[in-house]
């Protein structure tokens, strides 16, 4: 059983992570799903996605939960049923879920040299404190900006919202496995506390808005 990580963040927060070895017919064979994520699960073209879908149900049951408990709402959003906060993330073979009782977000992410060629898509400040020319942690800092605003996107949620315009992730070094993003969309100004850190060839970033 191929449990990465169980964790609890703080009395409040539980991290859970899978590293997806099984093939699909072992996940599939351990799971439990509603009839709507069957057909979801029928849909999907790609076996990778649905290992990663079946993944995070594992990791669910890890939790002490089931599909059954677990909805979306019109947003795509994934909410549970006992009203704890909840964000999932599947990247390759790694999958992760986030339980909270406060509004998180949660993104893995795999290195790889292509986010430099789509950084312009998603900095703006950031620019400043990244080195091109360090190639090895200008990716890794990169996947983590980009984790950090996908984090943070999954917990606003809203239409409209830039990774490059509207969300903008302050200077950090990759050892300090910590920073401070800032969300600035119309009439909202918040902002958010960032961890990351390495798993593998993967990067897993995690947020909460700052109270």
């Amino acid at each position: 059983m191929p449990l990465y990580k169980n964790f609890f963040f703080d009395s409040e927060t539980q991290i859970l992570v899978w590293k997806i070895t099984e093939t699909y017919q072992e996940l599939f064979s351990g799971v439990v799903l509603n009839m709507k994520n069957r057909e979801r699960l029928n849909g999907m073209k790609s076996e990778l996605h649905q290992r990663g879908f079946l993944s995070v149900r594992k990791l669910l049951q890890e939790a002490g939960y089931n599909d059954l408990e677990l909805y979306y709402d019109a947003f795509g959003k994934p909410h549970l049923k006992d009203d704890k906060n909840i964000s999932i993330t599947h990247s390759h073979e790694f999958s992760a879920i986030i339980i909270s009782n406060r509004p998180v977000g949660i993104d893995v992410e795999l290195h790889r040299e292509k986010i430099i060629r789509i950084a312009d898509k998603f900095t703006t400040a950031e620019v400043a404190y990244l080195n091109e020319l360090d190639v090895k942690n200008y990716i890794q800092k990169l996947t983590v900006i980009w984790g950090a605003k996908e984090a943070i996107f999954k917990i606003q949620n809203e239409k409209g919202i830039s990774f490059k315009e509207h969300i903008s992730v302050l200077q950090f070094e990759l050892d300090q496995l910590k920073t401070i993003a800032n969300l600035n969309f119309g009439n909202l100004q918040k902002k958010f506390n960032i961890h990351f850190e390495a798993i593998e060839n993967f990067t897993l970033v995690y947020a909460f808005e700052k109270r």
